[in-house]
């Protein structure tokens, strides 16, 4: 009898093995033990266990990830994005160590994915051969979801155990490491054998289709070729090129037309929206219970919820100036408007200074003027219809003001993707969180192709849908046909367009740019002028605010040449005294290139080392 009790103990500690799971989960043996056999036989039996899998992509159970899926909790561990406490977690503070919560926590999510996968894979082998084609969709959805959570552990942990059938405890603790080469090999070859009875369109919301099975291939083609796994960059960036050639040619994928419209749950109801995701995972306020997400919670300020999640300048000052270039050679940019005169994805990701917000905050919708420098500010309702003067929870000299603003714990600029939805209250939001989708794969096309060196009118046109949608000029004549150019642009469009979906942490690590990214502190908005210059705290005792940002025109970063010109990592020594700043601890080691195995697993198994440095 096959059996899989790998990490039962774990599933039933943390909730995951109750009545939101398929009712499969709860069959078990006198042992104790799930079994498989002779429960997979039906169209209707795969898909039970089918929606046990999917269950396990909700990785949101712990502190950190509270409401939240792991895919935006990622990017905040890299300096692109900022937590309300400085970035510890990518080593600035040094709590990147197997003691971790959330290092455990992920690589448990992603076992108990795998687990149950392998329990629908093994449990329907014997009935396959008179699946329908319903049925057959079913257990290739499974493989799709198995290779999804191996690529995270992968990116995340480097080499890790692998199973591809159920195993037992004894199992378990005996097993090895397995190199990332024998692990993205089999998956490659295994996404394009079942990728066939997936369909290119999806038939609801919450199920993967052919487009995202081609692309986690293009992901783990990138990822292999990117850290040149076993010598075989080129033939895993060929495989990442060919899968998502596939895609572009065979799936009839189109763009949405606007490009806010993916993050708001109205605009997910569209068609063309629908079409570009290709696996998004589902939230609801029509069932009972509602599952919901704080995604836009936390990315307000501080009068309409409350800042956990910033943008970091880094960040900010990698968008373009509307006219195709970059801060540093565009003559539209004005250091005074930073969000003036930018690319249009800009204004959907990102809001700073100067800009308005408006929030659905439950008993009515608000519009908000931001301000880093006042200690009042305007809000104007919707209900009322009037603007009032009110008191600015954001100003870092307002006695009231929380530490929790984008102001104070962060450094004057509030993420702005999923929180710019009107249609819910932003404490509870229902609109899906994207984790796939078209643009994604045409810009890794037109990487893994930059790569190999294969610079053609393919590549181009590639990146050009992605920009002209939100309103960016055609790739520039000067970059065709340079590679270093075409990698820093590409580059720059995955950050641009695909932040906060769970991308860019695993980007940063097969780019090998983690040094780069973290050799600065985070710096922000201006200091008020007479802040700088007496070089003390500013305090509003008698209700003054500052009267001037104190930039000069010149005072602009800098892109040194290299490789942080490559990846656009921005230099703010000639003026940093004038700049809000966090992070001043930060710092890369090489062991943060990979997480540490957490202790609670090495304890637990025999013949599993630790990563290296910790």
């Amino acid at each position: 009898m096959k059996k899989s009790k790998i990490y039962l103990a774990a599933i039933a500690a943390l909730g995951l093995a109750s009545a939101s799971c398929s009712d499969f989960l709860d069959r078990a043996d006198t042992n104790g033990n799930y079994v498989s056999t002779g429960f997979f036989r039906s169209e209707k039996a795969m898909y039970d266990g089918l929606m046990g899998v999917y269950n396990s992509m909700y990785m949101d159970a712990i502190n950190g990830f509270y409401m939240l899926p792991a895919n935006i909790v990622f990017d905040h561990l890299t300096p692109m994005l900022l937590e309300r406490n400085e970035n510890v977690t990518i080593g600035a503070g040094g709590t990147l160590n197997p003691d971790n919560a959330i290092v455990l926590y992920v690589w448990q999510q992603c076992y108990i994915g795998i687990a149950r996968a392998n329990d629908v894979i093994a449990g329907a082998e014997e009935f396959k051969a008179g699946f329908n084609d319903k049925a057959m969709q079913y257990l290739a959805e499974v493989h799709t979801l198995r290779a999804y959570f191996y690529y995270i552990l992968t990116g995340l942990y480097g080499d890790v155990p692998f199973f591809t059938a159920p195993v037992g405890n004894d199992e378990y603790d005996t097993a090895v490491r397995t190199s990332r080469e024998t692990i993205y090999d089999f998956l490659i070859a295994d996404l394009n054998e079942i990728a066939e009875y997936l369909p290119w369109k999806r038939e609801e919301t919450g199920r993967v289709n052919r487009g995202f099975a081609y692309g986690l291939i293009n992901r783990i083609g990138l990822a292999g070729g990117g850290l040149d796994i076993a010598g075989k960059g080129k033939q895993y960036y060929t495989a990442a090129a060919t899968a998502a050639k596939k895609v572009i040619d065979e799936g009839g994928y189109e763009l949405a037309a606007n490009y806010g419209d993916l993050f708001t749950e109205p605009g997910q109801a569209k068609a063309d929206v629908f079409d570009e995701i290709f696996y998004e995972l589902p939230y609801t306020n029509t069932t009972s219970p509602k599952k919901g997400h704080t995604i836009g919670y936390g990315q307000t300020s501080r009068i309409q919820g409350q800042t956990s999640r910033h943008s970091s300048m880094m960040f900010c000052d990698t968008y373009e100036c509307i006219d195709g270039k970059r801060i540093d050679e565009s003559p539209l940019y004005d250091n005074a408007h930073p969000s003036k005169n930018r690319d249009p994805r800009f204004a959907y990701n990102i809001r700073m200074e100067g800009d308005e917000m408006t929030v659905n905050q439950g008993l009515a919708t608000t519009t908000q003027i931001l301000s880093c420098y006042k200690p009042t500010t305007q809000l104007y309702n919707f209900t009322t219809g009037q603007w009032s003067e009110v008191p600015n929870q954001d100003f870092e000299g307002v006695v009231s003001a929380s530490w929790a603003s984008f102001c104070n714990a962060g450094v004057g600029t509030i993420n702005a993707k999923y929180a710019l939805d009107t249609s819910c209250g932003i404490a509870e939001q229902y609109m899906n969180v994207i984790f796939m989708r078209y643009a994604e794969v045409l810009l890794g096309y037109a990487e893994a192709k930059i790569e190999l060196n294969e610079l053609d009118e393919s590549v181009y046109s590639a990146i050009n849908k992605v920009r002209n949608r939100a309103g960016m000029p055609d790739v520039s004549a000067d970059r065709k046909g340079n590679q270093s150019k075409m990698r820093q642009l590409v580059r720059r469009e995955r950050k641009v367009e695909l932040m906060m979906e769970g991308l860019h942490l695993f980007d940063m690590r097969r780019w090998k740019t983690g040094d780069i990214e973290n050799m600065y502190p985070s710096y922000g908005q201006p200091l008020i002028q007479y802040q700088y210059e007496a070089g003390i705290p500013y305090t509003t005792a008698g209700g003054e605010s500052g009267v001037s940002l104190g930039l000069a025109p010149t005072d602009k970063p800098v892109f040194k040449a290299g490789r942080e010109d490559e990846n656009d990592i921005p230099c703010y020594d000639a003026y940093k005294q004038k700049l809000k700043v966090r992070d001043t601890n930060r710092r890369w080691e090489e062991r943060f290139q990979l997480w540490p195995i957490p202790t609670q697993e090495l304890a637990r198994t025999k013949n599993i080392t630790q990563n290296p440095g910790y």
